[in-house]
């Protein structure tokens, strides 16, 4: 089981749930949708802009290179918790 303080570095810490982001689209979607939201509200890009102005494709280009700040929260079975960095996943296009 793991504690939610040592996400930021994932060598030292033990996980129980999978890295693989594949079996809910909807999470990737909120993720992306939040960030766009965030982005649009005026917070700081994380990325390079190469003339892009629309949130949804900044957000994507941020989620292609792991650069998305934000901490998705994993509730385990036994009402544990794991937090993750978007860094942290593999997500694999469809």
């Amino acid at each position: 089981m793991t504690t939610s303080k040592n996400w930021n570095n994932p060598k030292k810490r033990e996980t129980t749930s999978t890295s693989y982001r594949t079996d809910r689209p909807e999470a990737a979607a909120r993720v992306l949708g939040t960030r766009a939201l965030q982005i649009a509200m005026c917070a700081p890009v994380m990325v390079e802009l190469d003339g892009e102005t629309d949130p949804l494709q900044i957000a994507m280009k941020e989620l292609k290179q792991r650069k998305i700040p934000i901490i998705i929260r994993r509730y385990l079975p036994d009402h544990s918790y794991e937090d993750w960095g978007i860094d942290e996943l593999i997500i694999i296009d469809h």
